[in-house]
């Protein structure tokens, strides 16, 4: 793990304990990068419930509960199912916040409309939930690692 992941993983995790929230992700780009990064952590367990790490469509629609037309309609890569994954975590896991990542790592399934590096975000909490979009360059390990950072640090701009 890089020392800029491990430092906001750190901060997340006092963060989130001081106000006694609970997080959870569902991850699919990531593999269980993010999850890694924060169970690393000594005391992760006060805070962190758990991460779904659905890589396939498949698994997207009966773990987390994201709609066969919404895979059909936008994509396993776009706001629709980055939303509905972040849902899907927070309810399964009993969270209070709830993170998601679906993106294109590369180096191959870019397209001209989702080129590599298009990574979505889903965010859920008491309040609803929100999507955003980044596009990251790099190699597969350089997307996944910025995907992760990514999460770490709107959780963590969230709680501040």
């Amino acid at each position: 793990m890089s020392e800029d992941i491990r430092a906001l993983s750190e901060k997340l995790v006092g963060l989130a304990s001081h106000a006694k929230l609970t997080l959870s992700f569902a991850e699919s780009c990531t593999g269980g990068m993010a999850a890694a990064a924060v169970t690393d952590i000594s005391g992760a367990s006060s805070m962190f419930l758990g991460s779904a790490v659905t890589y396939s469509n498949e698994a997207k629609m009966s773990v987390l509960g994201v709609s066969g037309d919404v895979l059909e309609r936008y994509g396993a890569v776009s706001s629709e199912c980055a939303e509905q994954m972040a849902v899907g975590s927070r309810r399964i896991y009993g969270s209070d916040i709830a993170m998601s990542v679906t993106g294109i790592a590369g180096p191959d399934g870019g397209s001209a409309e989702k080129p590599v590096g298009t990574v979505w975000f889903g965010f859920s909490d008491k309040d609803g939930a929100a999507t955003f979009m980044r596009a990251f360059k790099g190699g597969r390990k350089e997307i996944r690692e910025a995907s992760v950072k990514q999460i770490l640090f709107f959780v963590i701009e969230r709680l501040s």
